[in-house]
């Protein structure tokens, strides 16, 4: 039986996706799992994305389906991919994880291994705040909380300034957006992909 994968993301200029893929490729180099990337649900209007530039910049990532709240359960593991809004995850991603209140009454998702990754725009802008008051939502939900112990060695890159915690990946975006994830924060990101599915392995006895 295959260990299955859930990376399921919001990003509105592509700096999340591009990190889920990371996260999604170091899922994969693990033997037997099946990883499949998924999207939440947009809540700003067209007009409000054409304004600030994201409506071009999510067309890179338009094929990615959406996330259902129904397909949780099918997981041994779900990562989670959100930008921070004021030290705390997105709406989108707020949005979709009030909607798992069946889950929570009947106890679908515990014991499953739930792990987060995110972004801000500047070095101090809330990644470990975003990450650590997601978890909360997760152990509500009877998830077993998986982060990046310091074995991965981009953590401690003190040569530049870079994302990632040991609660999770990280990329800084830039005030404007401009800057992309660099490779430190990319390997970090794959990183917590094959930790989470060989943790995630291990539970579920596969």
């Amino acid at each position: 039986m295959p260990t299955k994968i859930q990376v399921i993301f919001y990003s509105m200029y592509g700096h999340i996706y591009k990190m889920a893929e990371a996260v999604a490729a170091g899922a994969r180099d693990v033997e037997g799992a099946q990883v499949d990337i998924y999207q939440v649900a947009e809540l700003v209007p067209e007009g409000a994305l054409e304004r600030v530039g994201a409506k071009a910049a999510r067309q890179t990532f338009a094929h990615i389906p959406l996330a259902t709240v129904a397909q949780l359960p099918e997981a041994d593991a779900i990562i989670f991919g959100t930008p921070t809004r004021f030290g705390n995850m997105c709406a989108q991603m707020r949005n979709f994880l009030d909607q798992t209140g069946q889950h929570w009454l009947k106890g679908s998702l515990i014991g499953k291994v739930g792990s987060v990754f995110t972004s801000t725009a500047t070095q101090h802008g809330g990644q470990e705040t975003t990450i650590t008051s997601f978890h909360t939502t997760l152990l509500h939900q009877g998830m077993v909380i998986v982060g990046v112990p310091y074995s991965e060695q981009g953590l401690l890159n003190m040569k530049e300034i870079t994302g990632g915690s040991p609660y999770g990946a990280g990329t800084l975006a830039g005030g404007d957006g401009s800057r992309q994830p660099s490779e430190n924060e990319l390997a970090i990101a794959r990183f917590q992909g094959k930790h989470v599915t060989q943790i995630a392995k291990k539970l579920a006895g596969k």
